[in-house]
């Protein structure tokens, strides 16, 4: 017998088909890797709900995993992580508008602090040879001491970007005017010259700036122009928040609560909180406010006391505001291992600045009975206070390079932008909240039903 003819309407059906099956093989492969790819991908946020005795994941993370992909590849680790080799490359333009494609500032990406991609970027048409651009002069008019007049502090941090220079004279000749802790006269100011105002305190603890003409702010605060954080955590996969950890973190740990702590009578009642939530469970108070003592001439045996002998530490700042997350947290509490309570700033704003499950916040419970009662929990259940500790291997606090990120956004060309009113930005309604953030929801939503 011969081979059957295939008719042209037969090879059709056949081509169509085929066809049709590799497309839908490549648009599931593509959603994979998009998946793969997002910077969120990963990052589910879990809701704890404390019922009794009861507590409730609403929504399970990413399942835990030993090993992931690329985080001993230093090729692709990008620049500013340790050990990375990954440099950045001239930033992109689109086709049709010949604007770069980076989002780099506040307007552009209200939802990121832009660290990662201010670090990344050069402008499109930086030229490779520094010595052919023209060097941008960043007058400095009192304070910030590790930057010396000279190009030395963008050559020894190995800046992408890094023809500026440090000056202490002549601010009229400027490119740019740093005015750290508040605003001084200097003279004429030129149209084209960038004012920027630098904070590192919270409004309560910085000068009113009124009436100030403010072109760029960096501050702590994520919607600043060039974010300036006490820490930035970055995962090495963004897919990967947690890992399984070999190591007991309970173990061998007698005592419960530790606090040190100086300042007896901040804005935000933590004292008062503290004292309460002792009434419940084991608070140690180290320093002038309690009753223990451990010098600060010996540091490191503290806080290798605290490694050794407590389960939880209060990492509580002075002030409730945006974003005001301090070494408190994640050098008192993150750099050990304890599981930090946190007060401060607003949860989401925990959320976004810390790794996965890595801390407790106050304002997740009623009252600090309710708090005390889960730490109880925790304490009598090894897995479940492990699981704090999930977030450890996954990722890195990483160098921001504050001067690096300054130099580059000095060169971005942009057209000039002004705060309308920075002392409102800064210290207006919303930004702080006198007691806890739960509080302050609440009558907010009581205020939008009346």
């Amino acid at each position: 017998m011969g081979l059957p003819r295939l008719s042209l309407k037969r090879c059709f059906l056949y081509v169509f088909c085929l066809t049709g099956t590799f497309l839908v093989i490549m648009n599931v492969r593509q959603k994979e890797i998009w998946h793969s790819s997002r910077a969120d991908a990963g990052q589910i946020q879990s809701t704890r709900v404390v019922d009794g005795s009861q507590v409730i994941n609403a929504t399970v993370v990413t399942s835990v995993v030993e090993s992931f992909l690329d985080t001993t590849d230093l090729s692709k680790r990008p620049w500013y992580m340790k050990g990375g080799k990954r440099r950045p490359q001239a930033a992109m333009k689109f086709r049709h508008t010949g604007k770069r494609l980076a989002r780099l500032w506040p307007d552009e990406d209200p939802k990121d602090d832009r660290i990662s991609n201010q670090l990344m970027f050069v402008p499109p048409d930086y030229n490779k040879t520094n010595s052919e651009i023209p060097l941008k002069r960043i007058f400095i008019l009192h304070g910030m001491g590790e930057a010396k007049v000279g190009q030395d502090i963008f050559i020894q941090q190995g800046c992408p970007v890094s023809s500026c220079t440090i000056t202490r004279d002549n601010p009229a000749e400027a490119d740019l005017i740093l005015f750290k802790d508040y605003v001084a006269q200097v003279g004429r100011r030129r149209l084209e010259q960038v004012w920027m105002l630098y904070f590192l305190e919270c409004p309560y603890h910085t000068q009113s700036v009124k009436n100030v003409l403010v072109n760029w702010t960096a501050t702590y605060r994520r919607d600043s122009d060039i974010v300036a954080p006490y820490e930035r955590w970055q995962y090495f996969d963004p897919s990967v928040t947690q890992i399984q950890q070999t190591f007991n973190y309970a173990a061998n740990k007698t005592r419960k609560v530790a606090w040190f702590v100086s300042n007896c009578h901040p804005r935000n009642q933590r004292m008062h909180y503290a004292k309460e939530l002792s009434k419940y469970i084991q608070v140690d108070i180290y320093g002038a406010c309690g009753s223990l003592r451990c010098p600060r001439s010996q540091a490191q045996a503290c806080f290798d006391m605290l490694d050794a002998d407590y389960k939880f530490y209060l990492a509580f700042e002075n002030s409730n505001c945006r974003d005001y997350i301090t070494e408190k947290f994640f050098v008192n509490g993150l750099g050990h291992n304890v599981l930090p309570i946190v007060m401060g700033a607003h949860p989401t704003d925990y959320a976004k600045s810390a790794p996965y499950r890595s801390y407790i916040h106050v304002d997740e419970f009623k009252s600090p009975k309710e708090l005390a009662e889960y730490l109880h929990r925790l304490d009598n259940d090894d897995e479940l206070y492990n699981s704090y500790f999930k977030w450890k291997g996954t990722g890195e606090f990483i160098n921001t390079y504050f001067w690096c990120r300054v130099c580059a956004m000095l060169h971005d060309n942009r057209p000039p932008k002004y705060y309308k009113d920075v002392n409102e930005w800064w210290r207006g309604d919303g930004v702080c909240a006198p007691n806890s953030w739960r509080e302050y929801d609440v009558t907010a939503s009581e205020l939008k039903n009346v």
